[in-house]
């Protein structure tokens, strides 16, 4: 959203905007998916591991949502509330397309950076554009590659940057799973990468062909002109 047209909304709190979406109220209803768009498709994404499939997740949840928040308590933050019917709307899903999908199957056997890589708001070179899309995509697949407990807890926590006990009280498992969950997602992520990376290492800094002959050339010439 664009500061400059920033709705006053976006400064009231989670339950004042729940209130005016009780009412459907469309400039709070607007406010309030914005402020938790991001997250709800970042752990939604981390269960389908489909972006488009992700996004019509949400969409399902925010609908579900709406039309429950009557019954809304407020026994836990709106933010984790909504992130559990993400969890659950994605896990669903998963479901539908697998019916034998457990979700603590072999959880044992699977064995970031806050968030991903953003690249700067200027117009950048190019190549580095490049460069920085290709590492985001590679991070992405490493953690595409997690075991599904796993690699929810490392979006709650590292890339959402999610508490400990937060993501515990969201996931309802103990601080201590959580903390050996991530540090098994992180060092997965790590030796993927590295993996990964790896073969690529030698070619670091090449300088051969046309820039070789072009250097070579330049140095004869300053030679010659002494």
């Amino acid at each position: 959203m664009d500061a400059a047209v920033q709705s006053p909304d976006v400064e009231l709190s989670d339950s004042d905007l729940v209130r005016r979406c009780i009412d459907r109220d469309p400039a709070a209803v607007r406010v309030l998916t914005q402020r938790y768009n991001q997250r709800l498709y970042r752990i939604a994404r981390s269960i389908l591991g489909d972006a488009a499939e992700a996004e019509d997740a949400v969409q399902d949840v925010y609908l579900k949502a709406f039309g429950g928040f009557e019954r809304f308590r407020g026994e836990a933050g709106v933010g984790t509330w909504l992130t559990r019917i993400a969890i659950n709307e994605a896990l669903g899903r998963v479901r539908r397309r697998k019916p034998t999908v457990a979700w603590e199957a072999d959880a044992e056997s699977g064995l970031q950076p806050h968030t991903l890589y953003r690249s700067p708001s200027a117009s950048p070179d190019p190549e580095i554009t490049m460069a920085q899309q290709e590492l985001q995509s590679l991070v992405e697949r490493s953690i595409d590659a997690l075991p599904e407990p796993f690699r929810l807890v490392f979006v709650a926590r590292f890339v959402e940057g999610m508490s400990v006990e937060e993501t515990a009280d969201l996931l309802d498992i103990r601080p201590e799973t959580v903390k050996t969950r991530a540090h098994r997602a992180r060092r997965r992520i790590r030796l993927n990468l590295e993996r990964r990376v790896g073969t690529t290492v030698p070619e670091a800094f090449r300088f051969d062909g046309d820039r070789c002959t072009r250097l070579t050339a330049e140095v004869l010439r300053r030679l010659d002109s002494r």
